[in-house]
């Protein structure tokens, strides 16, 4: 028997007595037996659901009101089933997220025009004060919300199996390793028949967090052969520029003997292959999520007050782990934020943040945030007024 509590609404059990729940803007949906079921009426401190599962308590805390935010294209899948969920549940919400990329998205924010941005960088030095100017003189937080693997994905007709070192990987997006049987890649892939023709590498054609980092990966891990060092911007000569990650993914797709790098959920959905990457433990790592939350899990995290920043160890040596990785951010003000959007915003970053938001994350093709940043990032948002 199902039982539905939405915002305080009087609901009647078939086969029981009528129930009034109130849970102060707490949507409870309860998967119990009606004997349970009237129990649970008797809390005001619902479980974290688990996703797919029986017997538990979901609560989402509701507000009413439209949120617009935009900015990172990597977070864009997680954020569409985010915001699917919180609507269903919350009536009278709206909240409406542009993949226009982390740059764009923190210009957005900084200028008013977004609620809150995705960024798959932190705030700049540069940035920081024009973000705090723009919540009224109050710090503006980077508050990280999804792990996102880095996927190097690739369209090489014969080959599914493909391994490359960080030094190889930088020749290649460098332009320094031209063609697929270049004796770099044939050492990192012993007994496999690689084709004679030109590597088409694919990059951001936008200034995108991803390629932040994806570049900050080459310049910690592959040493003096990535020279063009890192930022949002492509700078390294040739290859074929596309807008966002899908872009990225579609123009792999679409051209053999191509590689470009974006997030894991965009590879998967384009049924790209991916490249294992060689970590600083000398492993090539398969990239998953469990590979991925590795590396997260050994980086330092960092970030006064409310703000949650976490530095990546690109270089990680920890056993299993897959070292290109992402974390995207929601960039937020602590205190000052737009009119009247308080509740909303705290609402549906605390349900993005919780056990349940999270944990939607693995089926999706990103890594859920190890338990002590998760735990920093609830209490941020708690915070935010």
């Amino acid at each position: 028997m199902l039982l539905t509590d939405v915002c305080g609404l009087e609901q009647t059990l078939e086969g029981t007595p009528q129930v009034k729940l109130q849970r102060q803007g707490t949507v409870a949906v309860v998967a119990l037996t009606a004997s349970l079921a009237l129990g649970a009426c008797g809390t005001d401190n619902p479980t974290d659901a688990t996703v797919g599962g029986a017997g538990v308590a979901q609560a989402i805390n509701c507000a009413t009101g439209t949120l617009n935010a935009q900015g990172s294209s990597a977070q864009k899948n997680a954020m569409d089933e985010w915001r699917k969920n919180y609507q269903q549940q919350c009536s009278g919400s709206t909240i409406n997220y542009e993949p226009t990329g982390s740059g764009a998205g923190v210009q957005a924010f900084i200028s008013g025009t977004a609620d809150f941005a995705g960024s798959d960088t932190a705030l700049t030095s540069a940035q920081q004060p024009q973000a705090n100017s723009r919540c009224g003189g109050n710090p503006a937080v980077n508050l990280p919300m999804v792990v996102g693997p880095i996927a190097v994905a690739y369209n090489l007709s014969g080959v599914d199996n493909l391994q490359l070192k960080p030094t190889t990987l930088a020749g290649i997006f460098s332009g320094d390793i031209k063609q697929w049987d270049d004796d770099a890649i044939k050492s990192d892939n012993p007994g496999v028949s690689l084709p004679s023709s030109t590597i088409q590498t694919v990059h951001r054609s936008d200034e995108s967090g991803t390629t932040g980092n994806f570049t900050n990966y080459l310049t910690a891990a592959a040493g003096s052969s990535w020279t063009f060092g890192a930022g949002q911007a492509w700078k390294a000569p040739g290859g074929t520029g596309s807008k966002g990650s899908d872009g990225v993914a579609q123009s792999v797709k679409s051209t053999d003997g191509s590689i470009g790098y974006m997030e894991q959920s965009f590879a998967e959905n384009a049924g790209l292959n991916m490249a294992k990457i060689q970590n600083g433990a000398g492993q090539f790592q398969e990239l998953t999520p469990e590979a991925a939350s590795k590396t997260i899990e050994g980086s330092p995290v960092t970030g006064s007050g409310n703000d949650v920043t976490v530095n990546i160890d690109y270089a990680t040596k920890a056993s299993g782990a897959y070292p290109i990785v992402l974390v995207t951010y929601e960039i937020v003000c602590s205190k000052g934020g737009p009119s009247g959007k308080t509740a909303l915003i705290k609402g549906f970053l605390n349900y993005t943040a919780s056990s349940d938001g999270q944990g939607l994350l693995n089926g999706l093709g990103y890594a859920p945030l190890p338990g002590n940043v998760q735990s920093r990032v609830q209490s941020s948002v708690n915070n935010i007024s």
